[in-house]
């Protein structure tokens, strides 16, 4: 049976950027929400000592809780090699994190969609990056996870794998027992494909799995791709939405998963009204994974 996590999407700015919020609160508020881990992400700027790094996983552990996964966003589509073996080697660290932190899985991304690459060039970096990390990650029994990403907090231009055929490609294109897919429904809706079809075409590569809702505050998605360029992290019409309330179909979703034998980790992301709409949608999952896990 799948087993829940929950990342502090609410709190990224307090615990990446400003430093207002302690990761021991996250940890805090996190054990009010009945789940099994806690998702990391690689930018928390408690992270960066890695003498932190086995006091960090000592803390949630104490807690009752395990910190399954990493979410790491290097930017293999970058046109200078300099810079792209700098993000390998900064893939490796967080390889190295994820082994420290006590997790299996770490995840991976394509880069930037810029606007000078052919998908053919970008696939082949980002293919070429990835297949440079396996090895480390391997050796530490770690699994690299590729999502179908929609756009960093903290980048400048959407994923450049963002959309169904370019993703598959990628995913295609690696071949590795540490390998595998981070499905993320609402971001297929985002790329303007069909999640259930996305789904469909990977679910036999997924092996861990993204939980949200999303909708827009105002306009349509063609507006929202008019803005996703060129300004750095999420478009201001984007909104993460309570999971069950949105447009993703759960049902068909985790009738698909089971189909395969998934039985992973499931990280909601969710919660940027209040731990209280965070603690609704922990229940909603917990729910529908004993209804189609039973």
């Amino acid at each position: 049976m799948p087993q829940l996590a929950a990342f502090p999407k609410a709190y990224m700015t307090a615990l990446c950027k400003d430093g207002t919020m302690r990761l021991s609160e996250w940890f805090d508020l996190a054990q009010t929400l009945d789940v099994a881990g806690l998702e990391f992400y690689a930018g928390f700027l408690e992270l960066r000592d890695s003498a932190n790094w086995p006091s960090l996983r000592q803390q949630v552990e104490d807690r009752g809780m395990v910190i399954p996964m990493l979410c790491c966003s290097p930017d293999f589509t970058h046109p200078d090699p300099s810079f792209r073996e700098k993000q390998v080697e900064q893939q490796k660290r967080w390889i190295e994190m994820t082994h420290a932190l006590g997790g299996t899985y770490c995840r991976v991304l394509s880069g930037q969609r810029r606007p000078e690459l052919t998908i053919d060039q970008g696939k082949q970096l980002a293919a070429d990056c990835i297949h440079d990390c396996l090895p480390y990650a391997a050796e530490r029994d770690i699994t690299l996870i590729l999502e179908n990403h929609y756009k960093d907090d903290f980048w400048e231009y959407p994923e450049f794998a963002q959309q169904m055929p370019v993703f598959c490609q990628l995913v295609d294109a690696i071949n590795h027992p540490n390998f595998g897919v981070n499905y993320d429904p609402s971001n297929a809706f985002l790329a303007g494909d069909d999640p259930l079809e996305l789904l469909k075409r990977v679910s036999d590569r997924v092996v861990t799995m993204h939980a949200s809702d999303r909708f827009l505050t105002e306009g349509t998605l063609d507006d929202l791709r008019s803005e996703e360029s060129g300004s750095v992290g999420y478009a201001s019409r984007l909104s993460h939405g309570e999971i069950g309330k949105g447009l993703n179909d759960y049902d068909a979703i985790f009738a698909e998963l089971h189909s395969k034998g998934f039985d992973s980790w499931i990280s909601i992301e969710d919660g940027v009204d209040g731990i209280e709409q965070l603690q609704r949608s922990a229940e909603f999952l917990r729910n529908k994974i004993a209804q189609h896990w039973n």
